[in-house]
């Protein structure tokens, strides 16, 4: 199964011309082949982490900036493209949040949050 298949699954049948999501920490919008968006604002705070679940996997956005996304609807609704989607990029004390995580002994989560890299 391709990508875009397995999103346009996981969207089902929600007829929301719009579905937010969020936990894989990535900025990212995707148009799928209905035109509905789906948009995942980003994160603050973890930037970067790897997990066993459901199988291996490693996330680095390479940016330790915070981030969020902006909706603005365009009047393009008989397309079905109604909205646009602008994503920000916000720094923040990112190398205090890094000396807590390394003084916690989170070594790992102290290189995400300082350069958005695992080490």
């Amino acid at each position: 199964m391709s990508a875009r298949q397995r999103i346009e699954e996981l969207a089902g049948d929600q007829s929301f011309p719009v579905i937010l999501c969020g936990h894989t920490h990535i900025p990212r919008a995707v148009r799928i082949a209905d035109r509905r968006l789906i948009v995942n604002p980003g994160s603050v705070g973890c930037p970067g982490f790897d997990d066993d679940e459901p199988v291996f996997h490693k996330v680095e956005t390479g940016s330790p900036d915070a981030s969020y996304a902006i909706l603005e609807k365009t009047g393009w609704e008989t397309t079905g493209d109604a909205w646009n989607v602008s994503f920000r990029r916000v720094r923040y004390d990112n190398l205090a949040m890094a000396r807590l995580a390394a003084e916690r002994g989170h070594a790992e989560w102290a290189s995400a949050l300082s350069t958005g890299w695992l080490p």
